[in-house]
């Protein structure tokens, strides 16, 4: 608790940077995001093979991983200590079965270090308070082609302070998974729609077996944990240099629950509603107010882009999510194009993959987003990030790729870009989330 109470006192030297505070209140538990860990190259080509097709407060500290592409956060379960990525644009959390088989994205039997998980793995035996779900399978696949497939059951979940109890938890043991040689799972926080589930073991067919459960912080608000029905991320910037070289960063921002993280803000702020789903005529989830629609992802609405030139081209769309999950703003094809044209020198499209490449040395112009009528700035260094290619080699693609047309079914992305430059606070019973903007670091 000492970090709110030091900030509380920089909030009264400071009170205009620390304004945007006002209406939330202080995180009950803060933990540091542990580390960012690189998502690698062969990752990468591995996916950009897979689009063929088109496209679709406690206070915790997180750590990167993937060469800043992921944000790690530390947990437990069953007692024991697991690092794992940190994912708004998920709802389960699973850890590797220990002992389990690896698959290749197309299915094949592959070596248990291609996988390339981190060093912890969960034997349901050897905890006291798992307990198993019986005739259920966990199955989740990811929109990188990654799958897993296995066991669920129930244990106590910890994360900074924060403990739950029977949290159900999917410990799959057939993986695959291109991992980073850091983390040992995820921890989703989006919404029951999205979680993994299902009562039969014939996975072909669908929905309609899905057994949908609460994420682990609906359940720590259902079981009293929290006052406040809030939990916060912050996500820090690295440096250009972190990126490039660093597979493993300590110390890269802070995950909060029962309030907002306790950083420097500015009184920048907006709440929005998050937008329901439901199916249209072509059976298409799509934003809907109508009855029956359900929360999924943290989606909002957007005003516009704004940046040189973006009054030419139709910078509002209504199908976007917040996802700590992803590293770069993935935006419709029309902004995309106007505002990489304008870097100097200037980006070149790679169409296998949608994103930009820059020279490591670009001036990036500005960006904004305006939500809830209320403009929201990226700071330019934010978009030249850096890559790595198998042999090492680093390259440059910029923070704003195109995802493709705005059209049903498209989601579009404000990823780790935008979110190192505000506070996300998001409260999953009242459906909002509230944006603050963060003051300059």
């Amino acid at each position: 608790m000492h970090i709110v109470a030091l900030f509380s006192v920089f909030c009264l030297l400071n009170s205009a940077v620390c304004a945007g505070r006002a209406d939330l209140p202080d995180a009950a538990f803060t933990v540091p995001l542990t580390g960012k860990t690189p998502r690698r190259q062969s990752k990468r080509e591995a996916l950009a093979a897979l689009r063929g097709l088109p496209r679709k407060s406690d206070t915790v500290g997180l750590d990167g991983a993937a060469f800043d592409d992921e944000y790690l956060v530390n947990i437990t379960v069953g007692g024991k200590n697991f690092q794992v990525i940190l994912d708004t644009g998920s709802s389960d959390t699973w850890v590797a079965h220990e002992g389990f088989s690896c698959l290749d994205l197309n299915g094949t039997s592959v070596p248990a270090s291609t996988c390339d998980f981190g060093p912890a793995q969960f034997n349901p035996e050897e905890s006291a308070t798992f307990r198993l779900y019986p005739n259920v399978t966990f199955y989740v696949r990811y929109g990188s082609g990654e799958f897993l497939s296995g066991p669920t059951g129930f244990d106590t979940v910890a994360v900074g302070g924060l403990s739950v109890t029977q949290q159900e938890i999917g410990v799959p043991n057939l993986n695959a998974f291109l991992g980073d040689g850091v983390s040992e799972g995820v921890f989703g926080l989006a919404f029951p729609g999205l979680t993994s589930v299902w009562n039969t073991t014939n996975l072909t067919e669908g929905t309609r077996n899905q057994i949908p459960y609460s994420p682990f912080f609906l359940s720590a608000v259902h079981q009293n944990k929290v006052k406040n029905p809030f939990f916060s991320i912050s996500i820090d910037r690295p440096t250009f240099d972190e990126q490039a070289h660093d597979p493993f960063d300590p110390s890269l921002g802070s995950l909060a629950f029962g309030g907002i993280v306790p950083v420097p803000v500015l009184d920048t702020v907006a709440t929005v509603p998050i937008q329901a789903y439901a199916p249209n005529a072509n059976q298409i989830p799509v934003p809907s107010s109508a009855a029956g629609a359900k929360f999924e992802w943290y989606a909002i609405d957007i005003d516009s882009y704004t940046f040189s030139g973006s009054g030419d081209v139709v910078t509002k769309n209504n199908n976007t999510i917040l996802d700590s999950g992803t590293t770069l703003n993935w935006v419709p094809t029309a902004v995309a194009e106007a505002y990489n044209a304008l870097f100097s020198p200037a980006a070149t499209l790679d169409p296998s993959t949608g994103m930009y490449v820059v020279d490591c040395n670009s001036t990036a112009p500005d960006f904004s987003v305006v939500v809830g009528a209320t403009s929201f700035a990226i700071d330019p260094q934010d978009q030249v990030v850096p890559l790595r290619y198998s042999n090492g080699t680093v390259y440059c693609v910029s923070g704003t790729g195109d995802e493709g047309p705005d059209v049903p079914g498209n989601l579009f992305i404000l990823g780790d870009v935008f979110l190192h430059n505000v506070v996300a606070t998001y409260n999953p019973i009242d459906g909002e989330v509230t944006l603050t903007q963060r003051a300059p670091y």
